[in-house]
Formats: structure tokens, C-alpha cells, sequence
């Protein structure tokens, strides 16, 4: 298959790497001293997994270079997919599939409101891995995994050819959950809590998740978005909160979500798409969010300072 990754990050830089490594057809879209590095020295990835490098690296900044795919993996931070959902028009043809694999819960509404929601796949991974160096994807911990399918969850070829395509790939493994809007809502149960509370502690979830007192601000945080969940028709498990906090419990204890170090670093982060989703969806809906209110209204200000909103 033919794949453009726009978003070359540690999500893209990776499964899309691993994608390459296996024989596809694979563009990286990136610009500055990444693009450069990849044009120059190839796209290293480090990982538990296995090292690689791949060499040429098929990379670019303009899409209009690359043209029609098969799939674009929309790896961008979640506050960008609504703006490259229009920048991507020239790796989009009559038959592309375009697969978000961010943070949050809006990533597939986004791109279905300029694409229409046929082309548009329900995703999610799961990785832990940053861009170390220009030209370096470093891939830090958990067992990397990606979760698609259908938005009306309905079972398709289409799926299921791009399963065996990422199966076929080293350090990959590929699912089509029988309700992917639950997988989706299930994997932001954790990572939301654990970005929020990692953004305002500014603790690796070993301690976070050891302190009594974060233990229990990470236990609310996703009982209100079950919460949300709930009033918006999402079937999530009744004990998904039990199962997140045992997946947090697994992590290297040095972890740290993207979004907690963006905010550390002064960068403009996903809080609105994820503790900001939470209340956002919450008011829509009539449910109460006071946790994930208080670690947004927190946040808020470094946010908008990062964004140029504010000057302090």
C-alpha cells in the first residue's frame, strides 16, 4: 500500500517507519531540521523493539509532491487535525483512506466534516515515543499498538487489508475492536488523566500514581469521563477504569505524557482536547466535571501564554 504519514513525530515517525521497514510504500511529511536530517541521513528509530534505519527516507514538506495514497496516518497533535484536514487535499483520491491516530476523541469528526465520513476511519495507538534528535524517533516504552475501524463499526475489507498490512510489520501489532468509538474513549480514559494530572503536578506517573492523593485525582478524572461517556451513547465497560489504572500501573515509572511535556516546555499542548474536551462534552451534555474543570482552569493560563494570548 501506498501511505503518506503527515505528522512524522514519535506516533508517525514510528508505525510509519515500521510501515516502511516492512516493504510499503511510505512518505513522511515534515519540514525544518527534520525533514532536513531525514533527507540527509534517513529516519532512525530506537526501540525495545528492535533499532532500524530507513535509508533513503521518502520525505517531504508539500503534499502536492506526493499526491493520491491508499492511507494518510494523521499523526499531528489533536488541536492541529482540523487545520491539515484541508493541507492534506492533494494525498486524498477517490478511494484514501485517512486514519487519526491522536490524542482525544475528535480527531475522526474533524476529518469527516471536510472529508465526509466514508473516507475516515475510527484509530488509536498506543506507544510511548517522542522525537529525540532530528531524524531520531525514540520509542520509550509500552508495547506498540494500533486499534481502527469503521465508524459505524460495520466489518470491511478495506480494514481489513490494513490490518494485515500493519501486522505484516516488525513491532506492530493490529486490532479491529468490535466498537471502536469505546476503544477510543477507552484509551482516553488514561492518557487524559494522566496528561492532566502530569501536566499540573509536573510528576512521572511513578509517583503520581503512588501518591494517595494523585492516585485519587486520577481515579476521578476518568470516573467523570466515563461520566460523559456515558451521556453521549458510548458503551464503555464497567470496569474501565479499573483496567486503565492497571495499564498506568505497567508504565515505565519515568513516563510522561506528550501533552504534560509540552506544557513543561512552554508549547502549546492538547488541554483543550483532552481535560478541555472533557468539560466541553460534559456541559453539552449535562454532566459535571469539577476535576477535569479544575486541572483545565489550572492549565489554562501556561496554555494561552504558549499560544500568545497572554504575557507573563
Amino acid at each position: 500500500m501506498r501511505f503518506a504519514i503527515y505528522g512524522s513525530g514519535g506516533v508517525g515517525g514510528y508505525f510509519g517507519g515500521r510501515l516502511a521497514e516492512a516493504g510499503e510504500d511510505v512518505t513522511f511529511i515534515a519540514r525544518g531540521d527534520h525533514l532536513a536530517a531525514m533527507h540527509r541521513d534517513g529516519l532512525k528509530v530506537l526501540s525495545p523493539q528492535g533499532d532500524f534505519l530507513i535509508s533513503p527516507a521518502q520525505a517531504c514538506e508539500n503534499p502536492a509532491d506526493v499526491g493520491p495514497v491508499d492511507c494518510v496516518l494523521v499523526a499531528v497533535k489533536a488541536w492541529q487535525v482540523a487545520e491539515v484536514a484541508e493541507a492534506m487535499a492533494p494525498l486524498v483520491g477517490s478511494e484514501t483512506l485517512l486514519l487519526p491516530l491522536e490524542n482525544g476523541v475528535e480527531a475522526s469528526d474533524h476529518l469527516a466534516a471536510r472529508w465526509g465520513r466514508e473516507r475516515v476511519l475510527g484509530g488509536l495507538c498506543g506507544i510511548l515515543a517522542y522525537r529525540e534528535a532530528p531524524g531520531v524517533i525514540r520509542h520509550a516504552g509500552v508495547e506498540p499498538f494500533l486499534r481502527f475501524g469503521e465508524l459505524d463499526n460495520r466489518p470491511s475489507e478495506r480494514t481489513r487489508r490494513l490490518k494485515a498490512v500493519f501486522e505484516a510489520a516488525r513491532g506492530v501489532s493490529a486490532e479491529i475492536p468490535d466498537d471502536i468509538q469505546a476503544a477510543i474513549w477507552s484509551k482516553f480514559l488514561f492518557i487524559c488523566a494522566m496528561s492532566g494530572v502530569g501536566a499540573v503536578t509536573r510528576a512521572p506517573i511513578g509517583i503520581s500514581r503512588t501518591q494517595p492523593e494523585t492516585r485519587r485525582m486520577l481515579e476521578a478524572v476518568m470516573e467523570e469521563i466515563c461520566a460523559v461517556a456515558k451521556a453521549r451513547g458510548i458503551r464503555l465497560s464497567q470496569d474501565a477504569v479499573t483496567r486503565a489504572m492497571k495499564f498506568i500501573d505497567s508504565m515505565p515509572e519515568t513516563s510522561t505524557a506528550s501533552m504534560q511535556r509540552d506544557i513543561v516546555r512552554g508549547l502549546p499542548s492538547e488541554l483543550d482536547s483532552q481535560n478541555g474536551a472533557v468539560v466541553r462534552l460534559g456541559h453539552a451534555t449535562g454532566v459535571a466535571t469539577p476535576v477535569n474543570e479544575a486541572i483545565h482552569a489550572a492549565l489554562l493560563p501556561q496554555e494561552r501564554r504558549a499560544r500568545g494570548e497572554l504575557n507573563f
